[in-house]
């Protein structure tokens, strides 16, 4: 399916407000209802939108801990990464998992309750024997600017 500018219009709106009526992001994006509904039932059954969620203000909730890991793995075979990401795929703390190119494989960003906590999961992976070389923790102490969207009008220009 090749995206055309009211699709990309109708997923630029969804991801600033998933709870948008049909109503009100048919008028955003210039279309009638039914023709914009359509739209995002075929966005959604191509794979383009892949779930809607809450964001959640984590600061509200109570005291808790971003850590940015840079991994380097022993070994670069096919398996020795297959092995790594299925024992962090397991972790709830590991909410991001991105392999990167450069000095190090893997990039993790871990929310945990405590220092104490992530120190722990690091010490099991370690345990684990899954082919970990070194690793290296961020702190994270401040999160100025977070944007929970993708700049999707820049990249695809309407």
């Amino acid at each position: 399916m090749k995206l055309d500018r009211i699709d990309i219009k109708i997923l630029h709106e969804l991801q600033k407000n998933g709870r948008i009526t049909n109503v009100e992001l048919a008028e955003l994006v210039s279309l009638s209802p039914s023709p914009c509904l359509m739209r995002v039932k075929k966005l959604q059954a191509e794979g383009f939108i892949t779930s809607y969620s809450a964001q959640i203000n984590i600061v509200k909730l109570g005291q808790t801990l971003t850590v940015f890991t840079e991994v380097t793995l022993k070994n670069h075979r096919q398996i020795d990464f297959a092995r790594f990401l299925a024992a962090v795929e397991k972790l709830d703390s590991v909410i991001e998992c991105h392999l990167v190119s450069g000095g190090y494989d893997y990039l993790l960003k871990f929310v945990t309750a405590s220092i104490g906590e992530y120190q722990a999961t690091m010490e099991r992976l370690i345990d684990l024997n899954i082919g970990v070389d070194k690793y290296f923790s961020f702190v994270v102490l401040k999160s100025p600017i977070v944007k929970p969207h993708i700049p999707l009008t820049s990249l695809f220009p309407i």
